[in-house]
């Protein structure tokens, strides 16, 4: 598209147009920007971790999970094309975007979308033939027959954009220039538009229902003759695979298609506005995020691919570990056994007990009571994870362990005194014990409270 030429022939006194955003309440502003830079973030990671998958991995280097690849790839750019304005939308006090930036939204967008659209219809085509003719699948499904496929999907997707844009540009635009929505969107502007939209309109009422019925089409079809197909499977597993490999696919489609038709369906209302605003949320930020989950979670390849690649990253021979211990002395195993195991049944016997007094009195919910006795969970929980191997995952030596055991009882007496009033002024017994940290006495790492206060 020629923008200067283009430019030349628009007479519109508008230079730029404020985007008004999903909502004008201030105190949503703050939690939306989080939870919509949330929403992309993952959405980026998410894809391109499939990506990356599907790339490097040679066994999914089939025509299904290169149709996937591409949804993947679709679904990162159309999150690139509208987030970074959204999200400015939540902090900044106006958020504006010129003629020439919106015009070049709206080409991105619906360049996007009307990819997917075919894409999503390839990937039909795709199941109908590996379900129906698997022995001629590779035959068919060629890699020549894919990139053909992949690139009409693409083509086609840039010839609607650029008659969506074309005739977008030959609009003027004198009047308003708040566009009451997150984007640049097709009947949002034309709602703009001080000149005539009739052509405008109804070429973009042509190429959306062109699209959109000819992939449905393509896509029932597929879908019946697998229907078809599958009711003369004798075999319950065969059944149960293939109405797995679908159902990703099915999903995707059902949510794209249903949330895409319902936010285009004209209406003039205020509430309908609103309605529009939050159908458009669904296809344009949740679908591109839950798209690489609804096809790992539910794939048995991807999944089985993502383990086999955790466990080749791992090279290690060994398969266990041995612990020395705290001691080799054959002479002191037992009495350490005693002596531990005594500990580890006083230590969550008194921890259970005051952490059961505190919940039964209602005299003892105070913040420093409440926060004393999470600290003794914390401890209960940190015994058990060591006490019944005799060690810490790390190694243990005795001089460690008794200073936790000493560690263990110090807290029980201090929490004893809050309980009965008497260390309220004593500073020096708190101080004694400070805050949970991580503290270096004489060269040992010892975990616990310790006096970083006095030392």
């Amino acid at each position: 598209i020629d923008c200067d030429k283009m430019a030349m022939k628009n007479d519109s006194t508008v230079t730029e147009f404020i985007l008004a955003g999903l909502t004008d309440q201030p105190e949503l502003q703050l939690p939306l920007f989080i939870l919509f830079l949330v929403y992309h973030t993952v959405t980026v990671v998410g894809n391109l971790s499939l990506m990356s998958l599907i790339f490097l991995n040679s066994d999914l280097q089939t025509p299904m999970y290169f149709f996937l690849f591409n949804l993947s790839f679709i679904d990162l750019c159309y999150s690139f094309v509208f987030t970074p304005k959204t999200l400015m939308s939540f902090v900044s006090e106006k958020n504006t975007i010129s003629y020439r930036g919106c015009m070049t939204q709206l080409f991105f967008f619906c360049f996007f979308a009307h990819s997917e659209c075919y894409v999503l219809t390839a990937m039909a085509y795709d199941r109908y033939v590996a379900i129906c003719q698997p022995l001629l699948y590779m035959v068919i499904m060629s890699p020549r027959t894919c990139s053909l496929m992949m690139f009409g999907s693409y083509f086609m997707g840039l010839a609607g954009a650029t008659v969506h844009t074309v005739f977008m540009v030959r609009l003027n635009f004198c009047d308003s220039n708040i566009i009451n929505h997150y984007l640049c969107d097709i009947f949002p502007l034309l709602q703009l538009s001080c000149s005539s939209t009739y052509a405008s309109e109804l070429v973009s009422s042509v190429v959306v229902s062109t699209v959109v019925i000819a992939s449905s089409v393509v896509i029932l079809m597929s879908y019946v003759l697998i229907f078809l197909n599958i009711t003369q499977l004798s075999s319950g597993k065969g059944l149960y695979k293939a109405m797995s490999t679908c159902s990703s696919h099915i999903i995707t489609v059902a949510l794209f298609y249903g949330f895409g038709m319902l936010s285009h369906i004209k209406t003039s209302s205020d509430e309908s506005v609103v309605q529009e605003k939050i159908l458009s949320v669904f296809y344009t930020f949740l679908l591109p995020l839950l798209n690489p989950f609804i096809y790992s979670l539910r794939n048995q390849d991807v999944k089985v691919t993502c383990v086999s690649q955790m466990i080749m990253e791992n090279d290690s021979s060994v398969s266990e570990f041995f612990l020395m211990g705290l001691t080799e002395e054959p002479h002191l195993q037992l009495p350490l056994f005693v002596l531990f195991l005594v500990n580890y049944t006083a230590t969550v016997k008194r921890n259970l007990s005051l952490m059961n007094f505190i919940f039964l009195d209602s005299n003892l919910h105070t913040p420093c009571i409440i926060l004393s006795s999470v600290s003794f969970l914390l401890i209960s929980i940190i015994s058990f994870v060591f006490t019944p191997k005799n060690a810490n995952k790390f190694s243990f030596r005795e001089e460690h362990y008794l200073l936790q055991m000493m560690h263990d009882s110090a807290v029980f007496l201090l929490l004893v005194c809050e309980l009965r009033e008497l260390c309220v002024d004593s500073h020096g017994l708190r101080s004694l014990f400070g805050h949970l940290s991580v503290t270096v006495v004489q060269g040992y790492y010892v975990t616990g409270d310790m006096f970083y206060a006095d030392i």
